[in-house]
């Protein structure tokens, strides 16, 4: 099946070089996210044209908490205790059948999210001077960016051609630290398993 997340979307100019709006992020600078293979399937080609992250290589996934300590201050002891952390939580099932949007921006939802929920809560109470998106946006629900850049029309259009695709599930057992590389590329660095 080819994605139809590879189909340009007619009548706008917008295109791999337009609005790119993203958070300013620094060399050094971590996340922790969760990978979900089974949905890039679906939505590469409009994250690719659309999603600010997906220009400096991040694929889809699921943010559990960005940003996250600077990449020189996790050394052995805050990995171990990541490592546990995570071993703690249960591997579980999420299935996107909708969508769903913040002002400017055109996402999956992930359902349940409790368990999404939970992976944050459980890093943030471990280190509460890293809220997620630096205490911005309070409680924002978990997502799946598809696009955060382009026109309503477009994000409306992106949206219309995935009712045909979802829903999608995916099996969550993995939670990923990425980095910010030079040249500006995001890199995954270690893998944490859910469930020890």
């Amino acid at each position: 099946m080819e994605s139809a997340g590879n189909t340009d979307v007619e009548g706008t100019d917008e295109g791999p070089d337009g609005a790119d709006e993203g958070w300013p992020v620094a060399v050094g600078t971590t996340a922790l996210s969760v990978p979900v293979p089974e949905a890039d399937a679906v939505v590469r080609g409009w994250r690719a044209r659309y999603d600010t992250a997906a220009r400096h290589g991040g694929t889809a996934h699921l943010t559990v908490l960005f940003p996250f300590l600077h990449r020189d201050l996790i050394r052995g002891p805050e990995r171990a205790e990541l490592a546990a952390l995570f071993a703690r939580q249960p591997p579980f099932t999420l299935t996107f059948d909708r969508c769903g949007a913040f002002p400017g921006v055109l996402y999956l939802v992930p359902e349940p999210a409790a368990p999404l929920r939970a992976l944050t809560a459980a890093v943030t109470g471990r280190w509460p001077s890293h809220p997620p998106y630096g205490g911005l946006f309070g409680d924002l629900e978990p997502h799946l960016t598809v696009a955060n850049s382009g026109e309503a029309r477009t994000h409306r259009h992106i949206e219309a051609r995935l009712k045909a695709l979802l829903p999608v599930t995916a099996r969550v057992s993995t939670v990923e630290l990425v980095v910010h590389e030079p040249p500006g590329r995001w890199q995954p660095w270690l893998t944490f398993p859910l469930g020890g």
